[in-house]
């Protein structure tokens, strides 16, 4: 995964994603993403939900990566246009059906997928979403590792 994405944050309380730019023992901070303007996040303010760690839950009790959906969103875009984030929920629950079958329609809320649709709309225009690693490049990063 690419290092850009690995550093992107939700902050509560704070609008679009950021930029991890050093980490404290009390916050972060953070550059906004789109703007470049930076500033500290106190942990006692917010809370921090790295993009990385976020999935999305399916019905077989597993999750995919955000990451993953978003490659889906992005392959798909020219056959399936990205609704609005403001798009009715029929809309928004529609489109998941197609991106991602079999989502669980208890867990995955309307309000998570607005959430998943502005998110990418900003990595996307903001090119952060990370290629797909083929096995190849795996395999080079354990080596330069070593």
């Amino acid at each position: 995964m690419s290092k850009d994405f690995e550093n992107l944050v939700a902050i509560t309380g704070l609008g679009g994603l950021h930029q991890l730019i050093a980490n404290r023992t009390n916050g972060l901070i953070v550059e906004q993403v789109g703007t470049g303007k930076r500033h500290f996040a106190s942990s006692r303010k917010h809370e921090f939900t790295p993009l990385g760690s976020i999935g999305i839950y399916t019905n077989n009790n597993e999750t995919v990566e955000l990451v993953k959906v978003f490659r889906t969103m992005k392959a798909s875009e020219a056959d399936h246009p990205i609704p609005e984030k403001q798009a009715d929920p029929d809309a928004l629950r529609a489109y998941f059906e197609i991106i991602l079958p079999d989502y669980d329609r208890d867990q995955v809320s309307v309000s998570d997928m607005r959430k998943v649709v502005k998110w990418f709309r900003i990595v996307d225009e903001h090119n952060l979403i990370p290629e797909e690693e083929t096995e190849t490049d795996t395999e080079e990063n354990s080596e330069e590792e070593e």
